[in-house]
């Protein structure tokens, strides 16, 4: 009978079903033809396909059960199984197990428990592709499973990703589960198990509670598991299994010396785990001998299986030993309560304590000082000396205070006297700009549209003046220079090609005027269709009319031969004896100034004019130059408020959570002038989004009057509209160096700034204002704790500000804004701390020491007599006692 070429045929069509029926079916005879044919067919059907076809995997299945069923040595059917040819790198677990298991059913039994061994040897890793077929066969046969870790894991593997109801019926538990302790890399199969509700952490307890494991080897092999050392990842699983597990201290008393050992260098959470553990075997203890109802122990005394007092000191000793603060506070706490509860235990405090003198906090140290003191009294010669000896790895203050307890401790020398860093001296506040252009080459290149995109204030002022003024000095060749440049032109939305609707932007008027001037202009009375008509914020408006008037007079030819409001500064102040220069050259042409170009003039006067400049002013003839005169600069007061997007985004504003929905509510109170665009920009706050492309000029159109230019450019920086430039570099040191009181809108930019990690010049803007002492200390606190609040800015980016501030000389200033800001950022009783407030706090605490600062700050004492250990409350409770300590003032900042 033709044998070999049915089972060909069977592998040829891949009919894995009923291939394993017929290979059963086979005699001796039969099985050594197939077996002997086998390897020519793998060759065969390998040639089909080049190196990277992956056809030949098509046919694993039926290869791999005909090689099962006819092979001869279990060595050769687990060679056979596991060829490379069978599976690709990347293949998953086998899904051919029922018909392997099927067709070796009737192999000898010694046979199989070799091919299960041989398959179970073989596995490297849990999901080893041939893990399911080895653990089915180890189960089929009964053997006894080889000791190998991986196979271990795989068996975990095995019911963690399939039903654990068959788990207590499973023939590899009594083999397995006992090597579950011991084999590496189990640990880490389970590290996500976490539920004990379910999973292995659910099953284990309940077969102990069933009576099908035994408990007591569960709770040893955790132990065990712990002794023999590992990861925090490899050693979580048993963590949670001992907790699971909860051992009572009857239970426990069997391993306190072993949990003794866990104690000085395991992992954090297995150190935590041992605490719990020799904690409440402790508490038994004491209950049992009775100390809580008078009686003592002592050294070497203790309940048997229980704690003595020489284990509660090498336990102690241990934990404080340790560098985690979690676990020296748990050790800290643990003496303390043991002591109080029995007196007697003093005795065998004084090493612990003292390794608590050289933990790395300082909070910790100041509580083993407080121990220390507490138990002074009942401590023995040998202890008090031991604790006097560690006196000098304290503090000056905290061994000075340990001292007066134990006489004759050495006390560490005080560090030196810190002498924080000196304020900076402030730059000028201003120097002398170039005078606008005379040249009508240096004109030229400065309307290049390829360089004007986004022109400084300054350019755009001496480009506007120069035009103005070659416009009268030398017009043809003006006319020729500028139809000389039209070709050099690409960008239409900055180019001599007229842009289409309003003309938003500075530079669109200027190469109008150009047009106009040249003759080229498509219309006439582009001035009147091309200006704005919808709300404008007032000094973007101020920007529009200055620029639209320069087209009309052109237009109309009633140009000036010269601009009054031309910087002379470098705040865009214009000094008051040019501009009656200028006022004279007007009147000597017989022309009349621009009306837009007067107003600003008179805008960029100092606060306090040249008096003698003045009285020339007063001398001319003209109307314009009477109104110069007569100016003095007006008073203005600015209000701030703040308000929500909605009712709920205000509630939750006031209840302390995180939004991003406060918008600013400004007003004016100004002098009126007479004069209305001088009126508008002084008393009116219109603000929309799209005309912030010229942000960074507004300090220099008011740079008499810096809370109102503040005011004017908040609602735009709190939107985030950088559009004049990368991060609004220049625009706050503008502000900075203008003149006039700053307010709460000066406070509110300054604060912004610090919070944004971007605006790399607000720490120097502050040093510089501080410098000049007109830093509105309390208020920019103010502020900035509220934008910090509602989430404007983040309190780590506004620590680092801050911090950098201090360190450079403005720790004063620094302070006055921390307290001022404290309020708003501390946190209501029951709500979440904001992140970075610790930083912010220790900030605050340093700040004020390097100051002196003093003065009780009542949110921050209600806040620090909350109950907690947190590192904020420490921080609080640090910054207290700085301000309250010495002599009572008040502190400036928080009302």
């Amino acid at each position: 009978m033709d044998h070999w070429g049915e089972i060909r045929k069977l592998i040829e069509t891949r009919h894995a079903d009923r291939l394993a029926e017929r290979v059963k079916e086979l005699d001796e005879e039969g099985r050594k033809e197939v077996a002997a044919r086998l390897p020519h067919l793998l060759k065969e059907l390998r040639g089909r396909f080049d190196r990277w076809d992956t056809g030949l995997v098509d046919y694993a299945i039926v290869l791999r059960v005909a090689g099962a069923a006819t092979l001869g040595g279990a060595a050769a059917v687990a060679s056979w199984l596991y060829r490379r040819d069978f599976a690709p790198q990347w293949a998953g677990a086998d899904s051919d197990v029922d018909l392997v298991l099927a067709v070796v059913a009737d192999r000898p039994a010694a046979w199989r428990a070799d091919l299960a061994k041989r398959l179970a040897l073989r596995a490297r890793t849990s999901d080893d592709r041939g893990m399911p077929l080895a653990l089915a066969l180890l189960r089929a046969t009964g053997v006894e499973p080889p000791p190998h870790d991986p196979l271990v894991s795989g068996w975990l593997t095995s019911h963690l990703n399939g039903p654990q109801e068959g788990l207590p019926d499973d023939p590899l538990l009594d083999h397995l589960l006992p090597r579950l302790f011991e084999a590496e890399g189990a640990g880490r199969v389970l590290q996500w198990e976490n539920d004990p509700r379910r999973g292995w952490l659910a099953a284990l307890p309940a077969l102990a509670e069933s009576g099908r494991v035994q408990r007591e080897m569960l709770i040893d092999g955790c132990v065990r598991r712990f002794l023999r050392g590992g990861t925090p990842i490899d050693l979580r699983f048993f963590v949670r299994l001992h907790e699971a597990l909860a051992p009572s201290p009857a239970e426990s008393a069997a391993y306190a010396r072993d949990y003794l050992r866990l104690l000085p260098a395991s992992p954090g959470q297995v150190a935590e785990l041992a605490v719990k553990r020799l904690r409440a075997l402790d508490d038994h203890t004491a209950a049992m001998s009775g100390s809580t109802a008078g009686g003592g122990r002592a050294a070497g005394d203790a309940t048997p299986g229980g704690l003595t007092p020489d284990d509660l000191a090498e336990a102690w000793e241990s934990l404080l030993f340790r560098s985690e603060r979690k676990l020296v506070r748990a050790g800290l706490s643990w003496l303390d309560r043991s002591v109080r509860r029995t007196p007697e235990l003093a005795g065998v405090v004084a090493a612990p304590l003292a390794r608590a003198f050289a933990a790395e906090s300082r909070d910790l140290q100041e509580k083993a000082v407080e121990l220390a003191v507490a138990h002074a009294a009942a401590m023995d010669e040998e202890g008090r000396a031991t604790v006097r000896e560690a006196i000098e790895l304290l503090p000056y203050d905290l061994g000075r205070r340990a001292a007066e307890a134990f006489p004759g401790g050495t006390v560490a020398k005080p560090e030196p006297a810190f002498a924080p860093p000196l304020l900076p001296a402030a730059p000028e506040r201003s120097g002398r700009l170039v005078a606008p252009t005379s040249s009508l080459a240096e004109l030229s290149d400065l309307m290049n549209p390829h360089i004007v995109s986004w022109p400084s204030w300054e350019k755009w002022e001496r480009m506007l003046a120069g035009f103005v003024a070659l416009a009268t000095l030398d017009r043809a060749g003006l006319v020729a220079a500028l139809r000389d440049q039209m070709p050099r032109s690409s960008y239409p939305s900055v180019s001599w090609h007229y842009p289409g609707g309003s003309w938003n932007r500075a530079e669109h008027w200027l190469f109008g005027a150009a047009r106009s001037l040249t003759g080229t202009a498509p219309e006439a009375g582009t001035w009147r269709r091309l200006l704005p008509t919808r709300r404008m914020t007032p000094p973007h408006r101020m920007l529009l009319h200055r620029a639209a008037e320069v087209v009309r007079a052109v237009e109309e030819g009633t140009l000036p031969p010269v601009l009054l409001a031309t910087p002379t500064h470098s705040t865009g102040h214009v000094a008051a004896d040019e501009l009656v220069r200028r006022l004279e050259i007007l009147a000597a042409a017989g022309a009349k100034p621009l009306a837009a170009d007067l107003q600003q003039a008179l805008l960029r006067l100092p606060r306090t004019p040249d008096p003698e400049a003045m009285a020339r002013a007063a001398r001319l003839a003209s109307p314009s130059a009477r109104i110069v005169a007569e100016w003095r600069c007006p008073e203005v007061r600015v209000e701030l408020d703040w308000t929500c997007g909605s009712k709920a985004d205000c509630d939750d504003w006031h209840d302390g959570s995180h939004h991003h929905d406060m918008r600013p509510v400004l007003a004016a109170t100004a002098e009126p002038t007479g004069l209305p665009l001088a009126d508008l920009l002084l008393g009116s706050f219109e603000s929309t989004a799209s005309e912030a492309q010229h942000l960074a000029w507004w300090a220099a159109t008011l740079p008499s009057h810096r809370e109102v230019a503040a005011a004017h450019a908040l609602p735009h920086v709190l939107r985030h509209h950088w559009t004049d430039s990368p991060a609004g570099s220049g625009r706050l040191r503008g502000l900075a160096r203008a003149e006039g009181a700053p307010g709460a809108a000066f406070a509110a930019m300054l604060a912004h700034a610090l919070g944004d990690p971007e605006q790399a010049d607000a720490v120097d803007v502050l040093l510089e204002v501080a410098a000049r002492d007109e830093l509105p200390a309390d208020e920019v606190g103010r502020q900035a704790g509220l934008l910090g609040a509602n989430g404007h800015v983040k309190l780590t980016d506004l620590t680092a500000a801050l911090d950098a501030a201090a360190s450079r000389g403005a720790y004063a200033q620094v302070w006055l804004i921390a307290a001022a800001a404290l309020p708003a950022l501390l946190p209501a009783p029951g709500q979440r701390p904001r992140h970075g407030l610790t930083g912010f706090v220790t900030l605050a605490a340093t700040t004020a020491e390097w100051c002196g600062a003093h003065g009780e700050i009542p949110a921050v004492r209600d806040a620090a007599a909350r109950r907690g250990t947190s590192g904020l409350l420490r921080e609080l409770r640090r910054l207290h006692t700085l301000v309250t300590a010495g002599p009572t003032t008040t502190t400036p900042g928080p009302s």
